[in-house]
């Protein structure tokens, strides 16, 4: 009876540690989609007025966190290339170690 709790126990921690992977995976993807689609609005030059560029833009400059002014190139494209782009590649390296770490959990 108490190998059966521990399966049971074991299994009920593997789909947790799964959902839990899953979700966190999803939302370090979904950050770095964000970044990259402001990259993209910004240097093919989407009208900034319009809504969509400026939910899109005010989310990347909250999610680009101390990377938004690490370089300060005097052409506004190039340091949103650039500051939204390392950011975005930050992210994706902490969704890997995350989910990583989530992982051994299981």
């Amino acid at each position: 009876m108490a190998e059966h709790r521990t399966a049971d126990h074991h299994s009920v921690r593997t789909k947790v540690v799964s959902v839990v992977a899953g979700v966190l995976g999803w939302a370090g993807l979904l950050i770095a989609v964000v970044l990259v689609a402001n990259v993209l609005l910004t240097v093919g030059g989407a009208n900034p007025a319009n809504s969509i560029a400026t939910t899109v833009a005010t989310w990347a400059d909250r999610l680009a966190l101390g990377f938004r002014d690490l370089f300060t190139p005097q052409d506004a494209k190039l340091r949103v290339l650039v500051n939204h782009g390392i950011a975005a590649v930050f992210w994706l390296v902490v969704r890997s170690l995350v989910l990583r770490l989530v992982r051994r959990l299981a």
